[in-house]
This record gives structure tokens, C-alpha cells and sequence, in this order.
């Protein structure tokens, strides 16, 4: 069986490699582009990126693309938001959140 990683394109690859080995927080996001719910989140996740801008990494993974990688994260619902530290899975997080809530996580994992 194939690793997560060969299911990516070498780009992707190297920026989740980043994500995962990076000392400061990291958001992954996991959507569906036309899935109303996911295209919410995406507008919350991007203004939690501008105000953490240059402290925590954020990127998005299209479960259309890469649904194997999700399976293998066992992601069964969108939006699913997973934060990252030191590599390690922090928090997760299922349907549609706040800024508000996803703001207290980061800030947990940044205190990490």
C-alpha cells in the first residue's frame, strides 16, 4: 500500500512536509470547494490566517483530490480542521466552527 505521501503531488507533499515538522502551529483544513458549510469555513480559516500570519501555517486539502490521504486520516465529515504542533495532531475539529473557538485551539497549540 502506497504512504500518504505518494498520493500528493511533489509540491503538496513538500508543503505538508513543512506543515508537519514545523516548531509553531499548523491548521489543516479539509473541504469540499462546492460544499456550502466547507466554503464557509474557508472564509473564517481565511481570516484567522491573516491575523496569524507568520506564527501558524495553514493549509487546505481538497477531499476531492486527495481522498485517500483523508481516509487514511480517517476525515469522514466536511469541514474538518485538524491543528498540528511539533507534528502531532493537537485538535480536531468536525462541522462548521467559529473563529472564535478555532482561535482558542490555536492559541492552546501556540502555548505548546
Amino acid at each position: 500500500m502506497a504512504s500518504i505521501m505518494d498520493e500528493w503531488t511533489t509540491s503538496a507533499q513538500k508543503r505538508f512536509e513543512h506543515i508537519l515538522t514545523n516548531e509553531a502551529a499548523a491548521v489543516v483544513h479539509f473541504k469540499i470547494p462546492w460544499f456550502a458549510l466547507c466554503r464557509i469555513q474557508e472564509t473564517i480559516v481565511a481570516d484567522l490566517k491573516r491575523a496569524y500570519q507568520g506564527r501558524v501555517s495553514f493549509f487546505e486539502m481538497n477531499m476531492e483530490e486527495y481522498g485517500e490521504t483523508a481516509k487514511e486520516l480517517e476525515i469522514q465529515r466536511v469541514p474538518t480542521l485538524i491543528i498540528f504542533s511539533d507534528g502531532e495532531e493537537i485538535q480536531r475539529f468536525v462541522g462548521l466552527q467559529s473563529a472564535d473557538v478555532l482561535e482558542k485551539a490555536i492559541e492552546s497549540a501556540l502555548k505548546k
